[in-house]
């Protein structure tokens, strides 16, 4: 059973703020006390934190919906309500995080204990203490608690490996993997026996070490979903070092260049870029017959070449017998050495630059709130900005719906409701808070 999950949509809702209380202090000897209402407290947020012990998005499967707890309501005698605790959600290394409503790459996490927060808490609502004047000096009126944000968001793992092998199904990925790591993948001689990537840990007798990720084969139209497709070339995107495996067995004299020059076409179709990362065309099946020569064959086709800016050094193995191969991995721990690692950050700008998607501009050319009308007549007010305020008025104090009505007209919504053709006693809904319009 395939138990490798790289991709998964989920649900975060932030938690709403605690709601602010209408108080009064109320002491012997103190008539007037005054105002005494206490602030809400901040709502708990969604926070993705990276723990390196995680390697799939498995856990995600099972639950998909994260919701965080509401702050804590103001209390009399000044007192704010606790802020709830925010809830801190691991993933593994190499996840990049996608909003579903924008299409924008919200972040990218690759560093171990890197936190992202992807929805912010509500902030507490004001307790009457806050709305006290000279001509109001025991106001009625408190807010209720920011609403939390909510997101739809897609985690996408990419493999944080410091060296990808590449190369078509059969090549002998998976047993080169096996024989340099203390990794395990499934060999068989099938194509795609491997269907997941496989990820082990190169120890040097220098002390140096790096990672090695053994991905899925490719075929002609990868970059197009054929095969394994997108699966497998997401996940070379992070990789510092190719080491490209050709299979020098065939009968074909000529398949070896062939295969060749098809991968780095998917990749090229995929991401120009990966052209650019350091190759080392690896020969394998250097044990069986014919090899030698398709070797041979292979190094002169290869001369003639332009797909790569610079002719890669071609090193011939038998991972079967050993052959070669520690010389290899010494190779590629001095390529390393010479290759800048992965920056993440300009990556995440990238990223961000290619998926942002332009805010829509409103009916009305405004983006504080929208108005529409009801089969039956009734005007609907909402917009992102309008919906907030509504959600933190009181409504069950009048000083509160007064100063929303202000609030209202200060945003213009009352001329933008006769602009349409509002009439007196006209019923005017926000979200299920019906009432009448009155000039």
């Amino acid at each position: 059973m395939n138990m490798f999950v790289d991709q998964i949509k989920i649900e975060v809702h932030a938690g709403k703020g605690g709601d602010g209380m209408v108080a009064f202090r109320r002491e012997k000897y103190v008539p007037n006390g005054g105002p005494a209402g206490g602030d809400g407290g901040r709502g708990g947020s969604i926070i993705l934190k990276v723990d390196e012990g995680l390697r799939t998005l498995m856990d995600f499967r099972y639950h998909r919906i994260f919701k965080a707890k509401n702050g804590g309501n103001g209390m009399s005698k000044q007192m704010t309500g606790p802020s709830a605790e925010d809830t801190i959600i691991a993933v593994p290394q190499g996840t990049t995080v996608r909003d579903l409503d924008t299409g924008e790459i919200v972040g990218d996490l690759v560093e171990q204990g890197q936190e992202l927060v992807v929805a912010k808490g509500g902030r507490g609502g004001r307790g009457n203490i806050h709305f006290a004047s000279a001509k109001n000096p025991a106001p009625e009126i408190a807010e209720n608690g920011e609403p939390g944000e909510d997101h739809y968001l897609e985690l996408e793992l990419k493999m944080l490996a410091d060296v990808g092998l590449i190369g078509f199904p059969s090549v002998g990925k998976s047993t080169l993997l096996s024989v340099v790591t203390g990794a395990k993948p499934k060999i068989a001689a099938y194509e795609f026996t491997t269907l997941t990537p496989n990820l082990g840990m190169v120890m040097l007798p220098d002390g140096r070490d790096f990672a090695m990720a053994d991905m899925p084969g490719l075929i002609e139209g990868a970059s197009k979903g054929v095969g394994l497709g997108l699966k497998f070339l997401r996940h070379i995107e992070r990789t510092r070092v190719l080491l490209h495996l050709v299979d020098m067995s065939s009968e074909d004299p000529h398949q070896a260049i062939e295969r060749y020059r098809q991968i780095n076409k998917e990749l090229a179709n995929y991401d120009p870029e990966l052209l650019k990362r350091p190759q080392i065309v690896v020969a394998t099946k250097m044990d069986l017959p014919n090899s030698d020569d398709n070797l041979a064959t292979f190094k002169t086709d290869l001369a003639t070449d332009k797909t790569l800016e610079s002719q890669p050094e071609i090193f011939p193995i038998s991972a079967v017998t050993h052959q070669g191969v520690q010389q290899l991995m010494q190779l590629t721990a001095d390529l390393l050495d010479k290759t800048p690692s992965f920056d993440s950050e300009s990556h995440d700008k990238e990223l961000t630059a290619e998926y942002r998607a332009a805010a829509p501009e409103k009916a009305d050319g405004t983006a504080d709130f929208t108005i529409t009308k009801d089969e039956d007549g009734t005007w609907v007010l909402g917009g992102e900005k309008l919906i907030r305020l509504f959600k933190m008025t009181d409504l069950t104090h009048e000083e509160s719906q007064l100063r929303f009505a202000r609030q209202l007209r200060h945003m213009g919504v009352d001329d933008a409701l006769r602009a349409k053709g509002v009439q007196d006693g006209d019923l005017v809904r926000i979200e299920k808070f019906v009432f009448e319009f009155i000039q």
